[in-house]
This record gives C-alpha cells, structure tokens and sequence, in this order.
C-alpha cells in the first residue's frame, strides 16, 4: 500500500508546504507517540529521543514534536544538534522506545524533514509507517493531566558519542602525524567530528564548523567537496574528509585533491577487513554503485549484491545475508558490526584505520578498484506515467545492453523525490556510455512523453 507522506528516508520537503508545518508536526508528534506507546516490549512509560541538526527550522518542529508527543502520554529526552547515527545509539543507550531526527540530510536549509529509528536504532520497517499514517487521520485528543509526559534536556550528549566514536577502533589506534582538513558542512557534525579526529591525535584542520542555521549544507560538505580539495592542497593535509548536514554520509579528498567516494571507501574498507584475516562472506551496494567495486570485490573473492537505492534497503538486505559492510556511492556506509545504521564518523576512522595500518597514503589505497565511467541523466515525467512493464522501455534498454556487452550496465529508476526518471549507463568506454545514456534518455522521454 502506498504511504500518503512518508519516502525512501522518512519525511522531507520544503519548509512551510506540505508535512513540513509546524501544525502537522504536532499531529505527528503525537501519532508517533501513541504508535510507539503500543509497540511490544514497551513497559511503563514510553520514552522517545529527539535530535536535529543546525537548520534554523529545527527549533521550530522540536517544539512542535515535543508538544505532541508529551501529549499522547510520552516522555521526551532532547538531545540538540547531533548526528543522525547519534540518535540511533543514544535510542538504544538510554532504552527509549524510539528515536526522532530532525533533518534534512544534504539538502539546503529551505527543507526540513523527520527521520525514525525503533528501540534498537534500526530504521523503521514500512508496517509502523503504515500505523503512524493511518493514526494521523484521527483527531489529536490530550491525554489526562496526570498522563501527560514530560521534556528532559540530555546536556552531556556531544561528549557521549564523542567518546562512542573514539571507542570504535582500538585503543592502540592512533592519528598521530597524520594532517587531516575536515568539512563539517555546518551541520549536525560541527562540534564533534574535530574533536574525536584531534583527540585521537591527528592535526586537524576544520572547515564548516561555523553554522548559523542558514548555511549548511552551502558549498560545504560531502555535497560539494570542491572548497575542501583547495583546502587539502594549500594546507598540504594528507586527506580530507566531509561529513553532510547530519553526519550519516562521508566522503573523503586524498591529498592530491582528488574525490575519494563511498564506492571507492567500501573498497578500502573491505581490503582492510580481509588483510586483518576478517573473511566477511560479501558486501551489500545499490543498483547505482559503480560496476568497477562489484569487479573489484569479486577479484578479491568476495560477494557483492544490489539492493535498492536507500541506506534502509542495504541494512535489510544486509541482515538478510548475514554480511557485516554495506553502503551506497553518496557515502552512507554501515559498518553493522559497530553501528546500526550508516555513521560518517564512524566510517572515516574505519577508513583512516586502513591508511594508518598500511603505512600508504589514500589514493594508493584506491588503486586497486577502477572505477568505470558512469553517466546518469534525469528524465522529467508527468503525472501518472506508466513505468513498469512498458514495452518500448524494455526494447530501448535492451539495445543499449547489447551494445555493451557484459562488461556494462543500464539502469532506469523512478526517484523517489523527484518527478523524473534516472537514466544511467555505464562501461568501459566513456565515449560510448555517454552516447548510449543520451540516446537512451532522449527514447525516454519520448516514449514517457
């Protein structure tokens, strides 16, 4: 059944239109609440975390989450600004029943959204979705004075998953002598990253840490990752590493300047798990991960699956197959046997576990996996537009296919945000996967009219 308001990663839109309103934030605040309060396991009074990241638009739908959770009968711990992962373990450290984040992940301040996280930190599966929305349709009825729930500030939540981060790797680990810039994109990441990376040793150099509820996200962070080569470079760093607005995605800069993706970190993460005699059966990426990690894996003897775009649908295949490392292209990686849910930080240490083992600088880490061109377009489409089955897609597809062989691939997916089609293609020869991609989505787009 199709969800009226939640996406591929909660709910997410521009301020003010929409679900992203102070009033519906209310009411989800208070459905959530009565949805969580009857979950199994729940014993006495139900607790829910809530945290955001810098938007200025934060301040606004806390309030109104707290006033509808307290509501329904639930009590409330508010955590402030923090990372999207630092929810899903203060969820699960503090026993609550439920996580909140308040936060558009890479996207401008202009948006907003809700992210959830159940009792043990995971993402929520699509059947509580389904009872929160169905919830909504009720009108919003307080419970009794002496029911009501109460608000408590964590003010020590910043250093606890300070400390978290750094417990992640061994306490023989260290970073120092290593110069390390890092792009905190003034968001959610500004007042911790630095300081796990410093404490551990390492000369930082911070960009991004400086938020005034406007600018994150603003050319800053994994997004746009150009200020923070010129930043490598200038300052002769021996890497960089940016975080997006809430701290779940990360993507690296060797010290050339050049961009290191989370393909390219999944690659070095695994060679690093192998070479520590770690023999992990495989590793979960997405229909967009670039074929050369898959060919890479492979040659190393490990097995790669595709699942869907969105870091919940690697988690779920993930646990399915018992694998411990997943992650996508934009640089969610899940390291599941650390974390529960995809962690920048976390990740990065995972990363500079590998340079700091090796004794061998990023960009000859990545040496081992070629990366293959890869080109997407985005195809507009109207309302209503027949996708699957569609007969004359498949034959256009096909043909693309063929004239790549087996050492390509061809990918069309309806986003989830936006309404187009992504068109990607990708091969060996950069020439002709670019043809190809825009033969391909100039056929899509007359045939989707």
């Amino acid at each position: 059944m199709a969800k009226r308001y939640f996406g591929t990663d909660g709910i997410r839109g521009a301020v003010g239109e929409g679900a992203i309103t102070p009033d519906f934030m209310l009411r989800l605040g208070w459905a959530c609440g009565r949805v969580f309060a009857r979950q199994p396991g729940v014993k006495g009074r139900c607790l829910v975390i809530i945290g955001k990241d810098t938007r200025v638009s934060g301040y606004m739908f806390e309030s109104a989450l707290e006033a509808g959770l307290v509501a329904a009968g639930v009590d409330v711990k508010l955590l402030g600004p923090m990372p999207t992962p630092a929810v899903a373990l203060m969820t699960r450290t503090f026993g609550a029943n439920a996580g909140i984040v308040i936060s558009a992940s890479h996207n401008p301040f202009q948006d907003n959204g809700i992210k959830f996280f159940n009792a043990v930190g995971s993402k929520l599966p699509d059947e509580l979705e389904h009872a929160i929305e169905a919830e909504l349709e009720l009108g919003l009825q307080t419970v009794g004075s002496r029911e009501i729930g109460k608000v408590v500030r964590v003010v020590d939540a910043a250093g606890r998953y300070i400390e978290f981060c750094k417990s992640t790797v061994p306490e023989s680990f260290s970073l120092r002598g290593l110069r390390i810039a890092v792009d905190c994109a003034h968001g959610a990441t500004y007042h911790i990253a630095p300081s796990v990376f410093s404490e551990l040793g390492a000369e930082v150099i911070s960009m991004g840490v400086q938020p005034d509820g406007f600018n994150i996200n603003e050319g800053v962070g994994s997004t746009d990752t150009a200020a923070l080569a010129r930043l490598v470079v200038e300052r002769e760093a021996d890497l960089g590493i940016a975080f997006d607005g809430d701290g779940d995605r990360v993507l690296f800069i060797d010290a050339q300047g050049e961009l290191v993706d989370g393909d390219e970190l999944l690659y070095i993460i695994a060679m690093q798990r192998l070479q520590d005699g770690h023999r992990d059966a495989g590793v979960v990426g997405t229909l967009m991960s670039n074929l050369g990690l898959e060919l890479a894996l492979r040659a190393a003897g490990l097995e790669f699956f595709r699942a869907k775009v969105g870091d919940r649908y690697v988690k779920e295949a993930m646990e399915e197959r018992g694998w411990l490392l997943g992650g996508e292209s934009s640089g969610h990686i899940i390291c599941s046997d650390v974390v529960t849910t995809g962690d920048g930080i976390v990740a990065a240490l995972q990363v500079l576990s590998a340079v700091s083992d090796s004794r061998k600088p990023l960009a000859e880490l990545r040496r081992g996996m070629r990366k293959l061109p890869q080109v997407m377009i985005n195809v507009p489409t109207g309302s209503g537009v027949q996708f699957e089955g569609n007969a004359a897609l498949q034959a256009a597809v096909s043909r693309v296919e063929a004239d790549l062989g087996d050492r390509g691939r061809v990918l069309l997916r309806p986003s989830g945000t936006e309404p187009v089609v992504r068109v990607m293609v990708e091969g060996e020869d950069e020439v002709q996967v670019r043809r190809n991609c825009e033969q391909l989505a100039a056929e899509v787009e007359q045939i989707l009219g």
